[in-house]
């Protein structure tokens, strides 16, 4: 077996980050989750199957970067029905609005536990401002020789701010979906340079 290099990290304010350098989303390694009420007593999870993204880790880390791009058509509940109903017009329109797209903006804050990340999220072409609360999960290097970092980030939406407002009411009071979307993201990133 071939010796590889260990991976590149440096401290910063006492915690340990990989150094400076771009870094591209490994899909199969990827998952975009999201999940919402249903009948107001369980709730559906699905995620989306085709996502593509660049992190930019800057000298400064609180400069560093992220653009991040999915393929709205992907999302997948494990129901085709639901799903078919989810790329209609009635949710994501994916006829019109093929992609969602997050750009980071600035990093808030961090810790050792953590840090804040603000970035504009687009959606059936609206777009708002959104905080992650995200992780760094750790950097190594792979049998290959390839350096992989990883992420974790969660987030709550409210998804009318995104012109997602189809419902149903019920009978017994209440509606058949929930209006706040909670995203849970874990990410692996292959460095380029």
């Amino acid at each position: 077996m071939t010796a590889t290099a260990p991976p590149t990290t440096r401290q910063y304010a006492g915690i340990e980050i990989p150094s400076p350098g771009t870094f591209d989303l490994d899909p199969s390694h990827t998952t975009v989750g999201f999940s919402a009420r249903h009948m107001m007593v369980s709730k559906v999870r699905g995620r989306f199957d085709s996502v593509t993204g660049t992190l930019t880790i800057a000298e400064d880390p609180l400069e560093s970067s992220v653009q991040v791009s999915i393929d709205a058509a992907s999302v997948n509940t494990g129901e085709a029905k639901r799903d078919e109903h989810l790329t209609s017009p009635d949710f994501l329109d994916v006829e019109r609005f093929p992609h969602i797209t997050f750009a980071s903006t600035r990093v808030l804050d961090h810790s050792a536990e953590g840090f804040r990340l603000e970035g504009e999220l687009t959606v059936r072409d609206v777009t708002r401002t959104v905080t992650l609360d995200a992780s760094f999960e750790g950097v190594a290097t792979s049998p290959w020789g390839t350096e992989a970092v990883g992420f974790s980030a969660r987030t709550e939406l409210d998804r009318e701010d995104f012109g997602l407002t189809w419902n149903q009411a019920l009978e017994t009071g209440g509606v058949l979906v929930g209006k706040r979307i909670t995203v849970e993201i874990e990410a692996e990133l292959m460095r380029r340079a």
